[in-house]
């Protein structure tokens, strides 16, 4: 698992380009309920220098590809980029509940396991912000109450426990803080260096995937000066800030 949660390099920014399909999905990801009128997409494309034929073109690969569905001028996500929103909303604001220092654990049980369900079972895994400690076993601390998706609960036995050495430590090799934590705060700063629209879409955008990242550990687990909380704090000062700015291309007559 280690690794996961921050690139090769994790202070070092590599940012991904704005296109107009990033800009659609990024705006819609981030709007409650995530469903825009076209106008109020093709403007915020043009913020960004997007001419509206590109923004189009966009919205219809969307469509096309099952990430987008258009009805009445609208469009809204699918199933699919539902769940992603879901799982951003938990990343920034996470329901946690007090720690007793037990672990849930995981072991895979099911035999003949086809590839696809073993992707699907990492794929959930990660979502359920577990990590790997061996091939087939599992865990995290017990502090984070969701629901156990079918693909888990039918390849896997559940329990809890807790490490004889320091849950520290264990934390430590299952998970890159150090690293996530370097890369946070190179966006944090570089959110504080950028000056245009664009460049704070760009960068909060990459906040945002990096709180997903989050394994959102009980405080005791975490390093000294863990900068998860601020970074959450800035991405939802620009989401504000990018909510005032739709406002104007959503209201009726507009």
């Amino acid at each position: 698992m280690r690794g996961s949660a921050g690139e090769a390099d994790a202070g070092r920014l590599v940012l991904r380009p704005l296109t107009a399909r990033s800009i659609v999905l990024s705006t819609l990801l981030g709007h409650h309920p995530p469903r825009l009128p076209a106008r109020a997409l093709v403007r915020v494309g043009e913020l960004f220098g997007v001419a509206e034929g590109t923004v189009r073109v966009a919205l219809s690969r969307m469509v096309a590809a099952g990430d987008l569905r258009q009805d009445d001028g609208s469009y809204a996500l699918t199933a699919r980029l539902l769940e992603r929103q879901a799982r951003q909303d938990e990343s920034r604001f996470p329901t946690t509940r007090p720690w007793t220092g037990e672990w849930e654990i995981a072991v895979v049980t099911a035999e003949r396991r086809a590839a696809a369900e073993r992707t699907a079972l990492r794929r959930a895994m990660a979502d359920l912000r577990l990590a790997e400690l061996r091939e087939g076993t599992w865990l995290r601390p017990a502090n984070l109450p969701r629901t156990r998706p079918g693909v888990v609960t039918a390849q896997c036995t559940w329990l809890t426990g807790a490490p004889d050495g320091d849950p520290g430590a264990l934390a430590r090799g299952l998970w890159d803080l150090k690293g996530w934590a370097r890369r946070a705060r190179a966006l944090l700063a570089a959110l504080e260096r950028a000056g245009s629209l664009a460049e704070r879409f760009t960068v909060s955008a990459a906040a945002l995937r990096h709180l997903l990242a989050d394994p959102l550990l009980p405080e005791l687990l975490l390093p000294p000066g863990w900068p998860g909380t601020e970074l959450r704090y800035r991405y939802g000062a620009f989401e504000s800030e990018l909510g005032d700015v739709l406002r104007q291309y959503v209201t009726p007559g507009v």
